[in-house]
């Protein structure tokens, strides 16, 4: 019966990531809040919540970057919309900034669908008492 509390637990750290969706850096809090809690019930767990924070955090990160690369689409596409002034962002005439819009928002609707896909698999594979391994996660926690 231990075995499947220890499985439960690891289960919930991963899916605790959704609270990002519901609150400002839940994603990365949630899960920080559980690991600490239940790492000194087992190396399991421990294992699972650093997996789990190191994924978010990097994640994160990712996303900020992302976002960082919006903003020369943003103004580009604000300057471009001015008739009679000749500026020119990387060759974007006329409406083409709002493809790069929502070229942009494709990239990050994909990204944040394989982040729902990626925290699925692991809390799954935790729930069958298997290791997980992020792709593309950065060891911020050792």
């Amino acid at each position: 019966m231990q075995h499947n509390n220890q499985n439960t637990n690891a289960f919930l750290i991963h899916i605790s990531a959704f609270a990002g969706y519901l609150f400002p850096l839940g994603s990365i809090i949630t899960p920080l809040i559980l690991w600490q809690t239940l790492k000194e019930r087992s190396p399991f767990l421990d294992e699972h919540g650093k997996e789990a924070v190191n994924f978010n955090i990097s994640y994160s990160l990712y996303i900020f970057i992302l976002g960082l690369s919006f903003i020369p689409f943003f103004f580009g596409s604000i300057f471009n919309g001015f008739n009679g002034i000749d500026i020119d962002f990387g060759g974007h005439h006329g409406h083409r900034g709002l493809f790069s819009f929502f070229g942009f928002a494709s990239v990050v609707s994909i990204v944040a669908l394989i982040k729902v896909a990626l925290i699925i698999i692991a809390a799954m594979k935790a729930n069958k008492g298997e290791m997980y391994h992020y792709p593309l996660t950065i060891k911020f926690i050792k």
